[in-house]
């Protein structure tokens, strides 16, 4: 039987380790990316648990349709133990780095 994540919410300030921009909290769920660079850090295992010591840089690979969810998501890889993970986009997300991902990943 699958285990169910437990969510912990995490709304913070924070400075980007990629860009080095200053991150405002997102006021409507936890922020977990930066909406300049649609960078994030791999800290959590379960949602907002920053229980994950790997620490790594995630790397914005592709944008992707949530039929689920009826959203779009970003998908990440880690730089430092290239692990996958998907999180949603959020509503002031940087619209033009998200279109850059989208062509470099159709091949246009």
């Amino acid at each position: 039987m699958e285990q169910k994540k437990v969510f912990t919410k995490r709304d913070e300030t924070f400075i980007c380790k990629h860009c080095g921009a200053k991150v405002p909290k997102l006021g409507v769920t936890s922020r977990d990316h930066c909406p300049e660079c649609l960078y994030s850090l791999h800290v959590d295992i379960t949602p907002g648990d920053r229980s994950n010591k790997c620490g790594g840089l995630m790397k914005p690979i592709a944008v992707e349709w949530n039929s689920k969810k009826n959203t779009y998501v970003i998908v990440y890889k880690c730089t430092k133990c290239r692990e996958v993970h998907r999180n949603k986009i959020a509503g002031d997300d940087n619209f033009e780095k998200l279109l850059e991902i989208t062509r470099e990943n159709s091949g246009f």
